[in-house]
């Protein structure tokens, strides 16, 4: 069986979880203020609050750029907690369609939506490739709009040499098991401005300007020095890790037809969380995969905005792009712990449906 997705968890990550045990320290503490440092500093951010989840990443950075009440314009094609944080911090989704090449936030669907209630842009850098930061930047700072970055699958990845997650007003980052490194569960918010960090670090714990003193409604989303203590290593290993799955997919690039291949922007550096083919032959590769032990990845079958509870609560829209992808897009095994001869295997399987 070749997985989908596979963390790749060392004797490193291990030891360092032993550490933290024999410690005693095992909540929130100098571990996560390490690993807080050490992201901040590879983002190239001033800071980064680690949290509990990329999900209360995204509704702590929405909480705290103030969203209520607001419209927050998000892409439908991505995973659906891009839009139930939205209604979580008390904002209103309102969903933009992606361009057909990148799967990325089209910044023209975008611009025709903005109105005076827009509280807050979220792009979602899909599959590990950043969103046309240049354009969307350009149109919120035109309007006055802050901009966060869902980074949730882009560790690492660039738009024109910047780091995805140092452009925007804030971002989020997800450190689930199949993201391109991993504590286990847990989250990242990384920003430039002061006042907006030192209120995420408030919510985030209980809403405490200093022990015992509540001055917001806040939560415990906090990171426990196990989970950083892990993404610690993970984050040593990251950039190697991205060239891996850069080669799988320069492998697959060479050995598939280049109208089902995922399409690229000159402007950004891929780091491949997915690598996402497109084919209306679909289901046919599926029964294949399952004969053949390959495991693949629909991401995602139902776009957020035709999704029931979407519809029940009344967010609705029209996006051609994105509901013609959901029924053609199929992703395919292409993290570290995939080889060369997987690559072959996958690729040959995928010319032979197709």
């Amino acid at each position: 069986m070749i997985p989908i997705a596979r963390p790749d968890i060392g004797e490193e990550e291990k030891r360092a979880v032993l550490g933290v045990m024999d410690s005693g320290m095992l909540a929130h503490g100098e571990w996560v203020k390490r690993f807080e440092g050490e992201f901040s500093n590879y983002i190239g951010t001033k800071y980064a609050v680690a949290t509990t989840s990329g999900t209360q990443a995204l509704i702590l950075a929405l909480e705290a750029l103030d969203v209520r009440g607001k419209d927050v314009l998000v892409p439908s094609f991505t995973f659906i907690a891009s839009a139930t944080s939205v209604i979580r911090a008390g904002g209103r989704p309102v969903f933009v369609d992606v361009d057909e090449g990148t799967f990325n936030m089209d910044p023209d669907d975008l611009e025709r939506k903005i109105t005076e209630n827009t509280g807050a842009i979220m792009p979602v850098h899909l599959y590990g490739q950043s969103a046309d930061m240049d354009r969307i930047m350009e149109i919120a700072d035109e309007h006055s709009i802050p901009v966060l970055e869902d980074a949730c699958q882009a560790h690492g990845a660039l738009w024109n040499g910047k780091k995805v997650g140092s452009m925007g007003t804030a971002a989020a980052f997800s450190f689930y098991p199949t993201k391109n490194m991993t504590t286990g569960e847990g989250g990242m918010i990384t920003t430039n401005e002061p006042e907006l960090a030192e209120r995420i670090r408030m919510l985030h714990n209980h809403g405490q300007a200093e022990r015992y003193r509540h001055t917001e409604l806040g939560w415990n989303f906090r990171m426990t020095n196990i989970a950083a203590a892990i993404g610690i290593e993970q984050l040593k290993k990251l950039d190697s890790h991205n060239d891996v799955r850069r080669r799988n997919a320069a492998l697959y690039d060479s050995l598939l037809p280049d109208e089902i291949k995922p399409v690229v922007d000159g402007r950004a550096y891929h780091v491949y969380h997915q690598y996402t083919i497109r084919t209306n032959k679909r289901d046919a590769l599926v029964e294949e995969f399952k004969k053949e032990g390959i495991g693949f990845g629909i991401y995602y079958p139902i776009a957020i905005h035709q999704q029931e509870i979407m519809k029940k609560l009344g967010y609705t829209a029209e996006l051609p792009v994105t509901e013609r992808l959901v029924d053609e897009v199929i992703s395919i095994p292409v993290h570290p712990l995939v080889s060369e001869e997987d690559v072959r295997r996958v690729a040959e399987v995928i010319n032979r449906v197709i």
